[in-house]
């Protein structure tokens, strides 16, 4: 008898120096962490927001980053950056709700495309704490795929 059982949970934390490097890597672990934990089926939107918000850390600060990948609950996947600045970008300062940037910008269109492909998202600004980091985190969320409404647990593989 085939039993269906919910996806442990996992966190992965990649801590980035301010490299033009940055953003392959941390797809490359992207791809691992996912093939890993059999979620292929979102392997091509994750890498999307992935590079997106890593090159937005890279060109907008002048600091290290850190990417977080994190299984949530509902079989979502959430990807976050911390990066040095603390100025959280249009669209994730929640102000700009639209789906295109402005047409007389230069950049900023990948953060444009992480609310386009991303189920949920936002940012939020980290005040000093006691090692001096601050800077911020943005974030986002990956649900299944429509047709994955359940994961098949171990015993159905």
């Amino acid at each position: 008898m085939a039993t269906v059982s919910p996806p442990a949970s996992w966190s992965y934390a990649l801590h980035l120096p301010h490299n033009h490097h940055a953003p392959r890597v941390a797809r490359m672990t992207l791809r691992a962490a996912l093939a890993g934990h059999g979620m292929t089926d979102r392997v091509d939107a994750a890498e999307l927001l992935t590079s997106e918000l890593v090159t937005n850390a890279y060109r907008h600060s002048h600091g290290p980053s850190a990417l977080r990948l994190r299984h949530t609950e509902g079989d979502r996947l959430r990807i976050s950056v911390w990066d040095t600045n603390p100025h959280i970008p249009a669209p994730f300062n929640r102000r700009h709700l639209t789906l295109t940037p402005p047409p007389d910008v230069a950049t900023g269109r990948g953060l444009f495309l992480v609310q386009h492909y991303a189920d949920n998202w936002g940012g939020y600004p980290l005040g000093d704490d006691l090692f001096g980091r601050g800077g911020k985190l943005l974030w986002c969320e990956l649900a299944p795929p429509p047709h994955l409404t359940e994961r098949v647990g171990p015993a159905d593989t």
